[in-house]
């Protein structure tokens, strides 16, 4: 199974500058909780920006530059590549927006928390069309003065 696990703003910002123009600890904790234990895919940029391995995960970096490494971590040099290494396990596409749009097609859940507020952001998720993704769950959340919600959607 292929999940994709995003944050986004009201209008769907996820970043800005290679960063999170928000400190939500709250949803760092549920990305946590959610990804352990299972592969998580992202994208050079993304990888870089975390600036480290993710622990208690298999961290797969998509990179177009073949002689890119870094230690703990595997390589692939496209989505399809990268879903390959994970074939029989359920993994999470983490980012970055190049990575989420060529992974809204291949994924059958999305898991996003929706920030009820705008930023300013450079980098935006895919809409969420409504005759292909169905609401499963939604759990309704505060922290630090930012409403949000962890939204669950399954392919219609």
């Amino acid at each position: 199974m292929i999940s994709i696990i995003v944050a986004t703003d009201a209008k769907g910002g996820i970043g800005i500058a290679n960063t999170l123009p928000w400190h939500l600890p709250e949803d760092l904790k549920h990305f946590r909780r959610i990804t352990s234990g299972h592969p998580v895919i992202m994208g050079r940029k993304t990888f870089e920006s975390i600036g480290k391995v993710l622990p208690n995960r298999r961290n797969i970096v998509i990179t177009r530059n073949g002689g890119w490494r870094h230690e703990g971590v595997e390589t692939a040099a496209s989505i399809e590549q990268a879903l390959a290494l994970v074939e029989g396990s359920e993994a999470f596409v983490i980012g970055g927006a190049q990575i989420y749009a060529q992974s809204m097609a291949l994924a059958t859940r999305l898991i996003v928390t929706e920030i009820a507020r705008d930023f300013t952001c450079d980098a935006f998720f895919p809409a969420i069309d409504p005759a292909k993704w169905q609401e499963t769950a939604r759990e309704a959340g505060s922290q630090d003065g930012l409403d949000f919600a962890f939204v669950t959607y399954q392919k219609a």
